[in-house]
Order: structure tokens, then C-alpha cells, then sequence
């Protein structure tokens, strides 16, 4: 259940969607492991030496907000929060940001499809060299939203990036690659 009275006031702005998404992508960055502050200090841009040792400075929202002052990126974040994109859940005395069920809903078919385009880049340079277990242990939902992306495409480009990603899995995964090379491989005939 979010923790609104955390919150340290109501919000009286709308957020629109790429507003919304850029904070979900950096939350998604930090999720259980950080709070407020900190996915404020992503969104700002901080050069702040955690921000850097954690290779926050990667995350694609890094700097999103970087003409807005911290209090009005909390105030942001807050309004993510009294809105229920994200929560408060402590670990200890220490609050982190996590996702409620809606904000992970969105964030999970944004990462879904921001795979794919990460696969149509490297296949539009001919990378075929590729490390797969960054795949390995993700959230199985969003690998099975992604999985059904690759099928929907009907493209056969996909299935030298599957099978290298096949090799690295687990079982279950495993299969699910299968049924996406068969499902493709089908859509020829």
C-alpha cells in the first residue's frame, strides 16, 4: 500500500506521459535500493560521486530535469507517488521507491520495447557478437512482453539474436525463445 503520508504535500500539476516515463526509467534504475533523493539527484543530473559510483549517469532519464531544482523534482516524484506510480516501502528506518502495480505496468512495457529497438540498433550494424546474459535474470513478465513483441513483428531478423540468447538461459525462458523462433519461423510458410 503507498505511503502517501509520506509525501510532504499534494501536487497540484498534471505530469504528462513523457514525464511520467522519464521518472519510471529512473526509478527503475534504483528500485529497492534507493529513494526520493536519490532518483531525484538521477533526474537532476547530479555529477555527485554515488550517483556516479552506482552508473546512475547511464540511465537514459539522467538529466531529464536538469533546469529544475531538486525540491521541484521531489515535488515531481511526490506527485508519482500521491498518484500511484510509485511507493514508499522502508527497508529499516531507510525509504525506498518502489513500484506500485501501475507504475510497473507502464514501466514493463517500456523496457519491453526499448529492448527491441536495443536489437533493431544492433542488428541494423550488424552486431552479432552480442553478451546475452544481460537478459538473464530479468523480470519474466517483461521477458515474455518482449518476446511477444519480437513475435508480433513477424520478422525472421530477430532469430540469430534468439538463438544466441537461448544458449545462456534457463529452462523455462528457454522454451519460451523456442516457441518465438517456431512462431517466426511459421510466418514464412
Amino acid at each position: 500500500m503507498p505511503q502517501k503520508g509520506y509525501v510532504n504535500k499534494i501536487i497540484n500539476e498534471q505530469l504528462y506521459d513523457e514525464d511520467i516515463f522519464a521518472i519510471l526509467r529512473a526509478a527503475d534504475e534504483i528500485i529497492a535500493r534507493g529513494g526520493r533523493t536519490l532518483l531525484a539527484k538521477i533526474l537532476k543530473g547530479s555529477r555527485e560521486k554515488k550517483v556516479l559510483e552506482l552508473g546512475l549517469n547511464d540511465c537514459p532519464s539522467y538529466g531529464y530535469y536538469k533546469l529544475f531544482s531538486l525540491e521541484q523534482i521531489v515535488n515531481k516524484i511526490d506527485w508519482m507517488i500521491y498518484n500511484d506510480f510509485l511507493e514508499i516501502q522502508f527497508s529499516g528506518k531507510l525509504p525506498m521507491i518502489v513500484f506500485t502495480e501501475r507504475g510497473w505496468s507502464i514501466e514493463r512495457a517500456r523496457m519491453a520495447e526499448e529492448l527491441l529497438q536495443e536489437w533493431d540498433a544492433w542488428l541494423a550494424q550488424g552486431k552479432s557478437d552480442i553478451d546475452m546474459s544481460y537478459l538473464k535474470d530479468r523480470n519474466r513478465g517483461m521477458i515474455l512482453m518482449f518476446l511477444d513483441k519480437i513475435k508480433q513483428t513477424g520478422n525472421l531478423k530477430y532469430i540469430q539474436l534468439l538463438r544466441l540468447w537461448e544458449k545462456i538461459e534457463y529452462k523455462k525462458v528457454k522454451q519460451e525463445i523456442r516457441d518465438t523462433v517456431c512462431q517466426l519461423e511459421r510466418s514464412l510458410h
